[in-house]
Order: C-alpha cells, then structure tokens, then sequence
C-alpha cells in the first residue's frame, strides 16, 4: 500500500517522531511506500510532495516543528479543492492518508473520509482541546516551556518588587494555563472558560505584596474579564474562520497598575511554547500514536483517530475528535483556587 502522510495546522514539538514511528514500522513491518505532502492540506491540493523513506525519517526523533511543513490551509474554502485532492491522490497512486493535526486539521480529515477518501487520524494540539484523548503530544512539552519561563521570572519579580504576568496559549481551553500555573506557582490562573475579575485579580495581588512575595499571574491568551470581550489583534480571519489573538496580559497590567499602585508587567510567551525540542513525554506519546496509526490503517479500519485512554493507545471515530472542544472542567480550575492570593 502508498500512504499519505501531511501535517496540517500549527507546528508542534512530537510531530516528527509521529512520522518517523509511522514510516519505520511501515516499511519494515507491511511492507509500505510513503510518499509526504508538504505543507498541510497545501500538499495534496498541489501535489507537492517530499520522499519519506527510512533514511529521511532517520534522525528526527528530537527536531521540534515538522519536516513535511504546514499550513493553515482549508481545501474546503477552495474552488474544487476536494476534486484537486482526489486527482493528485490517485495521480501520485497514494491509497490512504495518515492526517496529523489538531481541530481544523482533522475536521477537513473527517469530511474527506464521508467523501470517500480512506483517511486515519492523529490528534496534535499543544491546547490539549482534542476531544476523546486524554493528552495529546505537544501539550507537555508547552507546559514545560511556560513552567521554566514562570520558575525565571519569580526572581526577577521578587527583585524589583512588580507583579508579573506570563500570557500563555489558550484560545478557547485554558489546560496550558491551568498546568503550566500550578507547577509554577502562580498566584492565581485566568482562563478562557470563566469569566475573571479584575478586582478580584488586585485583591490576589495585593494579597501577595502583604506576605513579602512578588505575584505571578499565568493567564491563558483566550482570558476574559467580567462585563468584556475576548481581545483580538485585528479583525481578520484566517482560512478556518478564527481570529487572531493578541493584548489579554498587557490590558490586565494597566489595569492592576491603575488599581493598586504596584508596578506591573507582562510577558507573551507565545511561539516559544510550541518551538523547539519536544519533552520525553512527547517524544513517547507521538511515537505511540504513530505506531498505532500504521497499524489502523494496514488492518483497514479507516475513518478513526488514534487516542489515548488511560496509558493505552486505543481508536475512536474521527468524528469525535472535533465534534466538541475539550475544556477545562470548572472542578478542576477550582483546585488551583487554594493557592490563588
């Protein structure tokens, strides 16, 4: 059998473990060819390819991002996209694809599969908002990075006496935040699912200065304050209809500075989280997932994602995967409460 391969959407550190575990146990187990499309859903729709073999999967395991590239693009917003792909499917005599990617990348996934196409799923999202899998790769290593950027700036925040805000991914989950603000230490976690007040935020803060410590406030980019919006950059869109996100933590520091008189300041962490090498845990998960992956689609059970239950690597329908975001349930933002203040 020719299998696709493609990663769709944002990079993400474990994406190049899931293709090397796909294509290593492909070849030497089925028996497989591979061929990878380049740049997401860009790749079929212009037949851009690249080699996928055992000598250029060979030494990946470590890279962050992916070597196949991505995209945000939605060949369903594309005059004759589905007829493109399917052309240049059978054209480079592909069989089946293996999608790697997260909500808008499996969702395209999933309606090429109702249209025929023989597709298999691997969830991707540093959000953690797949649904239907526990965790997803990326997710870890993201948390890590914020942890580390958090345990850095409690001492620069305890020297100069300021409260500190650390603006981490979360459009619409808050889990990076949640996490990433408990292993920290933060002296309270703002996120997309409940509605904070600002005053409430001041007394927290004021609350930290009074105990001789310097506050840390982790909030999640998709934040909302009580009787506000959701802050976007601009008003554009992008090819799945979401805007850009952008000023949550800045807003917040004047808004603490007008409040309580203590100095403020804010750091975006931004792309640094999903960059560079993924973590042990990563690194495992996504080989796991890959593995699973080549194993569903040789046994032909098509129109599934890869998922993990527990510690097993089980299939779910694909269609289960975005059929709702995974958020963060309000019992377990009510345990961090405790040490908020």
């Amino acid at each position: 059998m020719r299998i696709g391969v493609l990663t769709g959407g944002g990079d993400c550190p474990g994406l190049n473990a899931v293709i090397r575990a796909v294509v290593r146990k492909g070849v030497k187990e089925y028996g497989h060819e591979f061929v990878g499309f380049r740049d997401g859903w860009k790749g079929p729709l212009e037949n851009y390819t690249m080699e996928l073999t055992l000598e250029t999967t060979r030494g990946i395991l470590p890279r962050g991002g992916t070597i196949l590239g991505t995209s945000r693009t939605n060949p369903f917003k594309i005059e004759n996209g589905i007829e493109r792909i399917k052309t240049n499917l059978a054209d480079q005599g592909v069989d089946a694809l293996i999608a790697i990617g997260g909500e808008d990348t499996l969702g395209v996934a999933t309606k090429l599969h109702a249209l025929g196409v023989k597709v298999i799923g691997v969830p991707k999202t540093i959000d953690n908002d797949l649904n239907n899998t526990d965790y997803t790769f990326g997710f870890d290593t993201a948390v890590n990075v914020a942890v580390e950027a958090i345990d850095r700036l409690h001492t620069t925040a305890e020297s100069h006496h300021r409260a500190l805000i650390v603006e981490v991914m979360g459009r619409h989950a808050g889990w990076i935040a949640l996490h990433a603000g408990i292993a920290g230490g933060a002296s309270c976690i703002l996120i997309p699912e409940l509605k904070f007040s600002v005053d409430k935020v001041c007394e927290w803060v004021e609350s930290r200065f009074k105990s001789s410590y310097a506050p840390i406030i982790v909030i999640a980019e998709g934040a909302i304050p009580q009787d506000g919006d959701m802050m976007i950059k601009d008003g554009e869109l992008d090819a799945f209809g979401h805007v850009k996100l952008a000023g949550i933590g800045e807003w917040l520091a004047v808004q603490i500075e007008a409040k309580t008189g203590k100095e403020a300041r804010t750091s975006v962490l931004g792309h640094i989280q999903r960059g560079g090498t993924p973590t042990a845990f990563d690194r495992v998960l996504a080989t796991r997932f890959g593995l699973q992956a080549i194993t569903a689609a040789s046994e032909g059970d098509w129109g599934k994602m890869v998922a993990l239950h527990g510690t097993d690597i089980v299939r779910v329908p694909l269609a289960t995967a975005t059929e709702q975001l995974k958020t963060v349930p309000l019992e377990r933002y009510k345990e961090s409460e405790i040490f908020f203040g």
